[in-house]
């Protein structure tokens, strides 16, 4: 079994780094004001910076289960349309209300259609760590709008 094509990770990688972030636009000045602290966030169970950040990354793939107070998101199957005998599913767990890069863990699962079956194969560590830093970098700069706007 072959790793999951690096073709379809860059595509993959590249689709999620492009998805705008809408909460980062120019709002009102009604809008209340955010807690822009980094640390206990509590409107949401975890860290919402890493929520949004995490939420804007997947957003191309269908959602099976989000919990904002367990800070869990699950996604369904999603096969990259220039790779369709291949597919990827994903788990993204934030355990803290702190911005930090170990309050952030994700995790895949990878299968390839073989004879119109659907067999595990491995997913590179590399895809989920690019994830978790695409995340990362998207919490951070979700934070310092916020800040700005401030």
């Amino acid at each position: 079994m072959r790793p999951f094509s690096a073709r379809s990770l860059a595509t993959v990688l590249v689709m999620a780094a492009m998805l705008p972030l809408g909460a980062c636009g120019g709002g009102s000045k009604d809008r209340p004001k955010a807690d822009l602290a980094a640390a206990k966030v509590t409107t949401i169970g975890v860290n919402s910076y890493l929520w949004r950040a995490s939420l804007d990354t997947l957003s191309f793939m269908p959602l099976v289960q989000t919990d904002s107070n367990g800070g869990v998101i699950v996604t369904d199957w999603y096969a990259n349309p220039n790779s369709p005998a291949e597919r990827m599913k994903l788990t993204v767990t934030i355990l803290d209300q702190d911005l930090r890069a170990d309050a952030l863990r994700v995790a895949g699962s990878r299968q390839v259609n073989q004879g119109g079956q659907w067999v595990d194969a491995p997913l590179q560590a590399a895809t989920v760590q690019k994830l978790e830093e695409i995340i990362l970098t998207k919490a951070r700069d979700l934070r310092r709008t916020a800040i700005n706007e401030g």
